[in-house]
């Protein structure tokens, strides 16, 4: 991944990374989502595994995954679909996901199955930075890139720990509470980007702009034409903001 920051730098340009739970709203969707979300002008995509507590994440993203475990999606299926749209696109694919799927599918499996199926990074949001040295040691030294969590909370010593540790990219929670969707922007950082003009505004100061509850209730609820139309804003807001 490191190589599409380095090229979105020299063209004075910032990331697109737009998050969608594998398998909602429905499974067979989701390779084309994908690839839709990269024609629209994603640079990274995250790819969520569906867990049955997803904590973190607020009611959008969480009936996500609730409908994806519905329709039966695993960890199996998850990497097949990564396999097919690496095959297809090569925009890399971050694997998001909780730790328990990873330890129930093994660990060591998980990262080797990951890269053959042209994975190129996983974000765990449960795992700190030297909770399982390890566990972190299985996940980081198999090819898949380990993007590592901070937070507005997080010291600035502990900060210093992370970013040493960070593979791919530094994921900035930009609130305290779950993830989701906010009609306001601080004067910092978006708590939870939802709109181009939000988008527009974190592009000013970040390397790249996440979006994920957004589109996963656009795509949810309107569809992947309505998907398209808000990615491609997302991705004009944020070009605006970086110029």
């Amino acid at each position: 991944m490191g190589a599409v920051f380095r090229r979105l730098d020299q063209d004075h340009k910032r990331a697109f990374i737009p998050y969608i739970t594998a398998g909602d709203p429905a499974p067979e969707m989701t390779v084309d989502v994908m690839e839709m979300l990269v024609d629209a002008g994603a640079d990274v995509l995250e790819l969520g595994i569906p867990f049955s507590d997803p904590l973190a994440d607020g009611p959008t993203i969480q009936a996500a995954a609730w409908r994806a475990l519905g329709h039966g999606v695993d960890v199996e299926r998850v990497l097949a679909w990564t396999r097919e749209f690496a095959s297809r696109r090569d925009a890399p694919v971050v694997l998001f996901s909780y730790l328990n799927p990873i330890l129930r599918y093994g660990p060591e499996r998980f990262v080797r199955d990951a890269r053959e199926a042209g994975a190129a990074g996983l974000l765990l949001t449960d795992l700190p930075v030297g909770e399982d040295a390890e566990l972190e040691a299985a996940l980081s030294s198999g090819g898949l890139e380990l993007v590592r969590l901070v937070a507005p909370t997080t010291p600035a010593d502990r900060l210093a720990g992370i970013l040493q540790a960070a593979q791919g990219f530094v994921y900035y929670i930009s609130r305290t509470g779950v993830t989701g969707e906010r009609d306001q922007l601080r004067l910092s950082l978006a708590e939870g980007i939802s709109s181009p003009e939000q988008a527009q505004a974190v592009a000013s100061v970040a390397d790249g702009v996440v979006v994920g509850s957004a589109l996963v209730r656009t795509l949810a609820e309107e569809g992947i034409d309505a998907t398209r139309r808000l990615a491609g804003a997302l991705r004009a807001a944020i070009d605006e903001g970086a110029a």
